[in-house]
């Protein structure tokens, strides 16, 4: 199956869903519309994995448990019996929420069932720890899954990139290099010629790919992804990633470009330093974490769980300590909390960064973007009231 000239990466993703649907090639789950398809035949192209050198040589291996490449997780766990051959299964965080990675370690004595388990989403769950960004981790090969693929090593997902997101994390943490093999697991009738005019920098390659039938080797010399590519990173995902957070502020503070897709300007009327302090008394009303009838825009970070007898003074120097002093500063003394205002939403996420752990004095602050609740909000609370976001 080859693809229409002048196609998008669109248009070949739904010609390969398309095809493997009417020709009844897909297996569960169906239909594989916006997902890594499984197919009929996954097992038999895994088989091809434990073969490779790459795989033989590899001690540390992380695989996208999509479900053409469950087996290839089990394969992992299963040769890590001999002491000679043992390898350690890293596996992605379900959609970054918690982190980057996290370690499948099997129970002693697992059997063979257990050890399929842990090749799933439960065994994420039940037999995992995560693994952090100080770990200093070294994978020594990726798999990850594909809608489409060609023989160049020329890849297209299922649109969301993650994939490609997770490859340039590893690369910003020096868990990859460019000479770190990549495998993908597909169909045969996923192998087709991908225009290059498709690719961009930030489009994950592969080195191997393998099928029901054939073990492809691409000698592909495009070069990899050689980090994140900020511009193409929204504050939506920096909200519900904290790993990419976390590795922004490392990069910002290596002198890195790290200005975001969406950055927004400088809300009118921001102030430059922290020379605003506003009372209780200034204000109408407050209520356990929200500003009555005032606008909080996105770039209000709210703190709380701070000491009963903290005083302004001490949060500044705190703050300032961080490196994340706001423009202007919200006291709610009484609630044991405050809203620091930032000039625009890029600041305000790097403050969360920053601020990841913070404490003051014996307490442990709680640290969230602000949002403002709607109409009917809790509480009986009016439109337009600001809360910290749960």
């Amino acid at each position: 199956m080859e693809p229409r000239a002048g196609v998008s990466k669109h248009d070949i993703r739904e010609q390969i869903w398309d095809y493997m649907e009417a020709r009844n090639l897909a297996d569960f789950p169906r239909p594989v519309h916006h997902r890594i398809p499984n197919f009929k035949g996954a097992s038999r192209a895994t088989e091809h994995f434990p073969r490779l050198q790459a795989f033989k040589t590899a001690r540390t291996i992380k695989v996208n448990p999509d479900a053409p490449q469950k087996n290839a997780c089990f394969f992992v766990l299963n040769i890590s019996a001999p002491l000679s051959s043992k390898k350690t299964l890293l596996v992605p965080t379900p959609r970054l929420r918690t982190g980057l990675f996290n370690k499948i370690t099997p129970p002693p004595g697992a059997t063979k069932d257990i050890l399929r388990k842990c090749a799933t989403s439960q065994g994420v769950r039940n037999y995992s720890t995560p693994v952090g960004l100080d770990s200093r981790v070294l994978v020594d090969l990726v798999v990850v899954g594909s809608v489409a693929v060609s023989e160049k090593g020329w890849r297209i997902g299922k649109g969301e990139g993650y994939a490609d997101l997770e490859y340039a994390m590893m690369v910003s943490m020096g868990a990859v290099s460019q000479g770190t093999p990549v495998v993908t697991i597909v169909h045969d009738c996923q192998v087709v010629d991908i225009p290059e005019t498709l690719l961009e920098d930030h489009d994950l390659t592969v080195d191997y790919i393998l099928t029901p039938t054939r073990v492809i080797t691409t000698g592909c010399e495009r070069p990899k992804p050689t980090g994140i590519v900020w511009s193409k990173i929204s504050c939506e995902m920096m909200g519900k990633m904290p790993v990419l957070r976390s590795l922004r502020c490392r990069e910002e503070q290596a002198g890195k470009d790290v200005t975001l897709r969406d950055k927004h300007r400088s809300l009118p009327g921001a102030r430059a330093t922290l020379s605003t302090v506003r009372s209780p008394r200034e204000l109408p009303s407050l209520e356990s974490g929200s500003l009555q009838g005032e606008h909080v825009p996105s770039s209000t970070v709210y703190v709380g769980n701070l000491p009963r007898d903290a005083r302004v003074s001490e949060l500044k120097r705190a703050l300032s300590a961080r490196g994340a002093a706001p423009s202007q500063l919200t006291w709610q003394g009484p609630q044991r909390g405050a809203f620091l205002h930032y000039r625009d939403p890029d600041e305000a996420w790097q403050a969360i960064s920053r601020l990841q752990g913070f404490c003051l004095g014996a307490n442990t602050a709680r640290v969230a973007l602000a949002r403002h609740q709607g109409a009917s909000g809790p509480a009986g609370g009016r439109a337009g009231e600001p809360h910290p976001d749960p």
